[in-house]
């Protein structure tokens, strides 16, 4: 396997056309933490034509809902949250200048076509490993829609965070590829 490759945040739409299906990757920089309620919430207030708490411009979301941290740490356990959650809204977020989405699981036909159209990367974390994850973020902030408790719209200033690319911006998905490979077995 190859080395990961390093992003450093903001992430560009010339930086998400650099990115291939399988690359991993180690994020440092600025990553935004959301999930279905704030989605919700954001769309919502997108539909009223009301500002929404942050410019999404080249930045990456995050799904996910840490558990409280320990004293002395910024965060709890935060592993992925199944992306699919956030598909009804994510065309309308993509539209919002988001280049970068991290979670886990694959995505609607609706939401690869908003990532062609938007120029955009899907990076996995890898579930099962919250409490390792959670060792790369260095600090925590809740922005905005505090009621949501874990699912508040959120910072994260994260060092060498862990991902793989598994959907590219021209649609090329690591999940129909490596399930390709095994539809010719017998009895599937």
């Amino acid at each position: 396997m190859a080395e990961p490759i390093k992003i450093h945040t903001p992430f560009t739409e010339e930086m998400s056309k650099k990115f291939h299906i399988g690359d991993a990757v180690l994020i440092t920089g600025e990553i935004y933490a959301a999930r279905d309620a704030a989605h919700k919430k954001m769309c919502e207030a997108l539909a009223k034509g009301e500002k929404l708490p942050i410019d999404w411009h080249d930045k990456m979301v995050y799904y996910l809902g840490p558990t409280p941290a320990k004293p002395g740490d910024p965060i709890g356990s935060c592993g992925p949250t199944t992306s699919g959650r956030m598909d009804a809204y994510t065309p309308t977020m993509l539209d919002q200048g988001i280049k970068g989405m991290i979670g886990k699981g694959s995505r609607s036909k609706e939401v690869i076509e908003s990532m062609k159209k938007n120029h955009v990367t899907y990076f996995a974390a890898v579930g099962g490993a919250a409490a390792l994850i959670a060792k790369s973020v260095k600090k925590y902030e809740v922005l905005a829609y505090p009621e949501l408790g874990p699912e508040a719209l959120a910072k994260l200033t994260v060092e060498d965070f862990p991902a793989i690319c598994v959907i590219d911006c021209e649609g090329n998905s690591l999940y129909e590829v490596n399930q390709e490979k095994y539809r010719t077995l017998k009895g599937y």
